[in-house]
């Protein structure tokens, strides 16, 4: 035994003294710089590359085995020694441990890249300056590739099996590193600067720490650089995770990743923050396939101008994808947020990378919209404070890189809840809908102060408001494709119930027409259809409602507080025209005409025919002899009203009751809101014989004048007009009794006048039947 341990410890000094004596062998008689024509002639032959060694060749023997190349350069086979390098470096270095030698092995100890630089640009067809050095690459042996890594000493017939390659490299590192991409097909230019990877213990069968870190940036046009613009994007990248190289399987795996990224869309924007955590990701190369389990992607979003500090999102994730198959499932899709964001669903793609199509499912929990739209712009001035605050929605949802589309929609607004079909162009150039709802109430989700003020005002001062402001979005309009429908159970706009309400909309390229809007409304029907023009500057209205059998009572309490005096069916129809896109604009431009009549008519709680037939007949010294009803029936109510540049006109309203004719004309000017109208009663020989009216007071109108404006005080709209009256007395008197007396007839009819004006509205007193008894008789 003791022999032994003397032969061995024997022949490791003969093996030191060996070494010692190669060391200083090949340092004193080998020059490293003769290599340098066998390394270019290498490179060159096996990629294409032209190789300069500008810098020494220096090599290191103690403590570890090593060799470095400084300022080295590589042109592609195309380029001249005048254009800029494909790639460069300002030092490279690899060292290999020498206990491992002993032992017929080789361990990288370490490898370093110092400052290098790659130029890979793109050129207008697509194709890269990169791709023909690859295709070469790819097309090389494996015997090739041995000969290339065999030592240059060693000669054409080296064993390079004689010494097995262990790769676990105690150390890489990569430092200072510059790569830029000019892509002419884009007109872009990216460049990421200060490129840093490090990575410790590498090697082929357990994990090993991996660390990198750059900025990238990118320029909207080739020359930026040369005329020292500021990038366009800016965006700070940290990546650390676990690598394990399964090289046999052609597999790559990252454990416990995190990437981190803070981007600058420009230098005085403020920086946003996106984070990817994975406990595994999985790359098979040769299958082209990338899983991602247990993926968060967190965002830290900033917008000083929409909201304070940074608005926070998660986004839970699974990834199975296949590049070959261009398929990729999203799985386990969480995303939360700020007020109460919730959504969860999947998603399936095809066709990834040629046309992508997505069909999956997502479910949002309820939340509040408000804020939401507030970030992004909206502010929102609803009557209701509470509006948008509840929303939820669940779907089906499927689509391409144009459209999506939710086929199976249940939608909750609110006190709303909406199921059907929503589709729409991601570049919201076309809008598809087929939805029934329960119930909506869009008065909660007008203006505010504006719809609680004109509600005060009543239904018409509502309707005729000024505003300046712009209705609708007409850009987008004049470019939309519509094609809708929408049913609701029980809507609510002004105060006013709409039942069963069924429209359809349908618009091609900026023409848009509501073919049908149908509606039970007070125990009638409300029709309408219309069209809209928004392709020219101006934009064109048309419009033609029609009602049928409308409860009047039921609409005059749903428009105000106060028990109606009217009650009737009302029928009309009309023809509009408008010009505009403000409500100041639409009024203004105004034309058309509406047919109006009122069926089955009558005041309530009076009846004015009975009242002055009783009047006449005690007049006449009689009493009336016929059961009077305890309302005023209309015979006949209607009109004709014509619309001209926002002013309503009318000249043939015709109002008949038992014993009563009233005939009006007038006009309202929406744009002012001024109104003046006129209407005249007469008695007629219709209601009772015990009145039975003289032919003379048949021919006396009993004129009534309305005027002022509809912000005025209501009682201070209308009086007797005791002018025309006057007039007409005289006319008729003169008439009959010749102008010898018209002076006396003046005097008298102006005096019994007096008298009217002062008891109008408290009744008939004995005064006024003597003053009509004394002009008639």
């Amino acid at each position: 035994m003791k022999q032994l341990l003397r032969i061995l410890l024997a022949a490791i000094g003969i093996l030191a003294i060996v070494a010692v004596a190669a060391v200083v062998y090949v340092t004193t008689f080998l020059d490293p710089e003769d290599f340098k024509p066998r390394l270019t002639a290498v490179v060159e032959e096996h990629t294409g590359l032209h190789l300069a060694l500008e810098g020494p060749i220096t090599w290191s023997f103690y403590p570890r085995l090593g060799v470095s190349v400084e300022q080295a350069r590589a042109w592609l086979p195309e380029q001249t020694g005048e254009d800029t390098s494909f790639a460069a470096i300002n030092r490279a270095e690899v060292s290999i441990a020498f206990a491992p030698l002993l032992r017929g092995e080789i361990a990288i100890d370490g490898l370093t890249l110092d400052g290098m630089r790659l130029n890979l640009e793109r050129d207008a067809e697509g194709r890269g300056n990169w791709e023909p050095l690859v295709e070469r690459l790819a097309e090389e042996s494996d015997e090739k590739a041995q000969t290339v890594l065999a030592p240059a000493s060693a000669g054409p017939n080296a064993d390079a099996g004689s010494l097995s390659v262990v790769l676990n490299i105690a150390s890489v590192e990569v430092r200072g590193a510059d790569i830029r991409f000019r892509d002419a097909q884009s007109q872009a230019l990216w460049r990421m600067q200060s490129l840093n990877i490090s990575g410790s213990n590498v090697n082929p069968v357990s994990p090993f720490p991996l660390k990198t870190m750059f900025t990238l940036t990118r320029h909207n046009r080739l020359d930026a650089e040369a005329l020292e613009r500021t990038p366009n994007l800016t965006s700070d990248v940290d990546l650390e995770t676990r690598m394990r190289l399964k090289l046999g399987e052609d597999r790559v795996v990252l454990e416990n990743t995190r990437l981190t990224t803070r981007t600058r869309m420009n230098p005085e924007s403020e920086p946003q923050q996106l984070s990817l955590r994975a406990a595994e990701i999985v790359a098979l190369l040769e299958e082209k396939q990338l899983s991602i389990t247990q993926g968060v992607l967190e965002a830290g979003l900033q917008n000083p101008e929409q909201w304070q500090g940074s608005l926070a999102l998660a986004l839970a994730f699974g990834l199975e994808s296949d590049w070959q198959a261009q398929t990729a499932q999203l799985k386990d899709l969480q995303l939360t947020g700020p007020d109460g964001l919730r959504m969860s669903g999947h998603l399936n793609i095809e066709q990834m990378l040629d046309a992508p199509q997505y069909r999956g499912q997502f479910t949002a929990a309820p939340f509040t919209l408000r804020p939401w739209l507030s970030r992004a712009g909206v502010e929102l001035n609803t009557a209701s404070e509470a509006a948008l605050s509840d929303i939820a929605m669940t779907s089906p949802i499927e689509g391409n890189a144009q459209q999506v589309s939710l086929p199976r929609l249940s939608l909750v607004v609110d006190d709303s809840t909406f199921t059907g079909r929503l589709s729409a162009a991601m570049d919201g150039t076309q809008l598809g809908f087929d939805l029934e709802g329960d119930q909506l109430n869009l008065d909660h989700y007008l203006s505010g102060p504006t719809t609680a003020q004109q509600a005060s005002l009543g239904f018409l001062r509502q309707a005729i408001a000024q505003s300046s402001e712009t209705l609708l979005p007409q850009a987008w309009l004049s470019e939309l494709s519509l094609d809708g429908e929408l049913s609701v159970d029980q809507l609510l706009l002004g105060g006013l119930n709409f039942d069963n309400t069924h429209l359809r909309l349908h618009g091609e390229e900026g023409e848009h027409r509501l073919t049908a809007f149908e509606s039970r409304f007070y125990g009638g029907e409300l029709n309408a259809s219309g069209r809209l023009d928004s392709r020219e500057r101006i934009m064109e209205w048309e419009l033609s409602p029609s009602v049928s059998n409308i409860q009047v009572a039921a609409l005059i309490e749903a428009l105000g507080e106060e028990t109606s005096p009217l009650r009737g069916r009302l029928n009309a129809d009309g023809e509009f025209t408008s010009r505009g896109n403000s409500r100041e604009a639409l009024i203004g431009n105004l034309n058309g005409q509406v047919n109006a009549r009122l069926n089955e008519g009558a005041i309530l709680d009076i009846n004015i025919s009975q009242q002055m037939c009783e009047l006449v007949a005690q007049l006449e010294g009689e009493g009336t002899l016929r059961d009077w009803h305890t309302d005023t029936r209309f015979e006949r109510f209607d009109g004709t009203f014509q619309v001209r540049n926002g002013v309503l006109t009318s000249n043939d309203l015709l109002i008949t009751l038992p014993g009563i004719d009233v005939k009006g004309e007038g006009e309202l000017n929406f744009n002012s809101r001024n109104f003046d109208t006129r209407a005249n009663a007469r008695l007629v020989d219709t209601a009772d014989a015990a009145c039975s009216v003289n032919p003379r007071l048949e021919q006396l109108p009993l004129p009534v004048h309305c005027e002022g404006n509809l912000s005025d005080d209501q009682g201070q709209w209308c009086r007797f007009d005791r002018s025309a009256f006057q007039t007409a007395v005289v006319d008729l008197l003169r008439n009959e009794a010749g102008s010898r007396v018209t002076e006396e007839i003046e005097e008298r009819v102006g005096g019994s006048l007096e008298q009217l004006d002062e008891h109008l509205g408290k009744g008939a007193g004995q005064e006024l039947r003597e003053g009509i008894r004394r002009l008639f008789n």
